[in-house]
């Protein structure tokens, strides 16, 4: 009788539990049971197992073989086991040494000639082993650099099963071609060195080719949707741009990207995890450096946005602009239930996605840009452009926003046509996108410092309790808030919603609280009324 034992990791979310893969060999007709409540395309590693093991030169043992996974409770999805079945039936044969696979975490498919491929959640499957006290990890070479990104784990990239045997039991590791997505790592007898091939950066929005961001110079005009852009930056306020066809809202939402402070070593980790999940981090660049930028198409449906799929819920549009932007084009063209259930993460920042499968916690802290059409042929505020539509028709139209999500959007701006004099470039060019994330990032360091201490970093994540307790306005800068409130214009929560932002324009102009200016600019970005006082966020 042999047994052996090597370890794994399961993904529930974006979460790692680390599963013991024990192999049993007992005499008796030659057998292979899997056990542990494995889905499909685990069960099948039997058969992948037993192809790769083969075509690596060494032996399958004619035995009785059960091979379990544990904790059995847990469920237990994808081919990223097979790698760690393989040198637990290994070790079970006595051909390679059983300790020294005991306390060694394995991540990665099998192919049939014995090639060991990628997998998708490399980064929260290590960061789960790390957390679990193990300290050795094993993953396909193309995922190295991933894995890498965890301090204090020690990670060996290999490109076959051939490979790891010879590693494990001290022969000449034989030479390997690399596969076509293989990437060049920093290799020391089969060993990564920790942080070697790390990049940044992620695919730029709208389109367009590595390298080449948008910039907010490229905007002609607009002076009043620029300055909401560089408030909803610099505080994570959500933004509602409306206005015709042609204005550059599309534009102006793809730049917002341009302006946001890079990611925070943990916020990148964070990120990078929900990418690595979701199986769409850019070769080469295993950790993602820059906010990300989500844009879904108007059909997407609401497991799309939210989060779903067959068995254990995969990360939606929400997760994967977590720490970035949600672009929502043509907002009101979106299923209904979809915007409605967008509700939830954007006052709690997380999305909680319950199946029979599991109940499953996704990480969804995002800033929402909402572009809309004024009417269903976009011209209802175009003076004498023709528009056709029916009332009813604009009422129906405009009534697919909700008023509950309307009300958690506080910055809400209609973007004019430009004109011709802006177009030519005889308004002058506007500010780039390098000047705006400055006085960005300026603002964000003040926020930071006032909330040192605090849960909140930014001051769209700040309660209105301690608003209106602890971090007071100017004395009398809230009287004309507490006016449109008396009116019914504001709601509690949108008075809530015009402090922070006037927070973030106190911010933008170096104060050290908002003035009745700063409100007054806080309630026309919110209510569209205009109030008289100049749309320059980043004035003095």
């Amino acid at each position: 009788m042999g047994f052996a034992r090597a370890c794994s990791v399961a993904l529930v979310g974006v979460e790692g539990v680390v599963v013991e893969v024990q192999a049993d060999l007992e005499p008796g007709v030659a057998a292979f049971t899997l056990v542990g409540l494995p889905d499909k395309s685990l069960v099948e590693s039997r058969d992948r197992v037993r192809a790769a093991v083969v075509n690596s030169g060494a032996e399958w043992p004619q035995k009785k073989l059960t091979v379990g996974l544990s904790p059995a409770s847990v469920p237990k999805a994808g081919s990223g086991f097979d790698l760690a079945v393989a040198c637990a039936v290994l070790g079970a044969a006595e051909r390679i040494d059983p300790a020294a696979i005991a306390d060694v975490v394995m991540i990665g498919e099998l192919g049939l000639d014995g090639r060991v491929r990628p997998v998708r959640g490399v980064l929260p499957a290590v960061l789960a082993a790390a957390e679990a006290g193990y300290e050795h990890v094993v993953v396909p070479e193309q995922t190295a650099g991933e894995a890498a990104l965890v301090p204090g784990v020690s990670v060996l990239g290999v490109r076959s099963l051939r490979q790891l045997i010879a590693v494990l039991g001290d022969e000449p590791v034989p030479d390997e071609p690399a596969t076509e997505r293989g990437r060049s790592h920093a290799m020391v007898a089969g060993l990564l060195v920790p942080g070697a091939g790390i990049g940044t950066g992620l695919t730029p929005p709208g389109g367009q080719v590595a390298g080449h961001r948008p910039d907010l110079a490229d905007v002609a005009g607009q002076a009043r949707a620029r300055t909401a852009l560089e408030v909803a930056a610099a505080g994570g306020h959500h933004l509602l741009l409306s206005g015709p066809p042609g204005a550059g809202k599309t534009m102006l939402a793809e730049r917002i990207t341009a302006i946001l402070p890079p990611l925070t070593q943990r916020e990148s980790l964070e990120v990078t995890a929900v990418h690595s999940v979701a199986g769409i981090l850019p070769p080469g660049e295993p950790l993602v450096g820059r906010a990300p930028y989500c844009a879904p198409h108007h059909s997407a449906t609401m497991q799309s946005l939210i989060g779903g799929g067959n068995g254990l819920p995969r990360p939606g549009a929400v997760s994967l602009a977590h720490r970035g932007v949600l672009f929502l084009d043509e907002a009101p063209e979106f299923s209904g239930r979809a915007l409605d259930a967008l509700r939830q993460p954007l006052e709690s920042g997380h999305v909680v996605v319950a199946r029979a499968a599991g109940v499953v916690r996704l990480p969804a802290s995002f800033l929402m840009v909402l572009a809309a059409n004024p009417c269903p042929c976009g011209r209802h505020t175009l003076a004498g452009a023709g528009c056709e539509c029916p009332p009813s028709a604009i009422r129906r139209y405009q009534a697919r926003l909700s008023g509950p999500l309307l009300d958690r959007v506080d910055l809400r701006v209609e973007v004019e046509p430009v004109s011709r004099a802006d177009l030519m470039g005889q308004g002058g060019r506007g500010e780039s996108s390098a000047v705006v994330a400055a006085r960005v990032l300026e603002a964000r360091a003040r926020a930071a410092d006032r909330l040192a201490g605090t849960p909140w970093t930014t001051n769209s994540e700040v309660p209105g309790h301690e608003l209106r307790t602890r971090l007071l306005a100017a004395p009398g800068a809230l009287m004309a808030a507490e006016r449109d409130m008396e009116r019914g214009i504001l709601t509690a929560r949108g008075l809530d919603r015009v402090l922070r932002v006037a927070w973030t324009v106190a911010d933008l102009r170096a104060a050290d609280r908002p003035d009745a200016s700063d409100i007054a600019v806080a309630l026309e970005l919110r209510t569209g009324l205009h109030r008289g006082v100049p749309m320059r966020a980043g004035a003095s």
